[in-house]
């Protein structure tokens, strides 16, 4: 289970992301951490690994809505 740890490690790892593509690079890691945890659960239908997707989810979700910036208003 490497990737159940990696992605443990993930979550607590400081999100701060200097640079738009530090930014970039941590939502495609998680993306990844997500989908691959996807094809474990398929087969093992575990809750916990549902909720370490729930958590990455989150947390790419919040870096993608950083990536996008704030809305301009007219």
């Amino acid at each position: 289970m490497d990737l159940i740890t990696k992605a443990k490690e993930f979550e607590t790892r400081k999100m701060r992301f200097p640079t738009t593509s530090d930014r970039i690079m941590a939502a495609r890691e998680a993306k990844s951490l997500i989908l691959s945890l996807n094809e474990i659960y398929k087969k093992n239908k575990d809750e916990q690994i549902m909720d370490i997707m729930k958590r990455l989810t989150l947390i790419k979700q919040k870096i993608e809505k950083r990536l996008k910036g704030k809305p301009l208003t007219a």
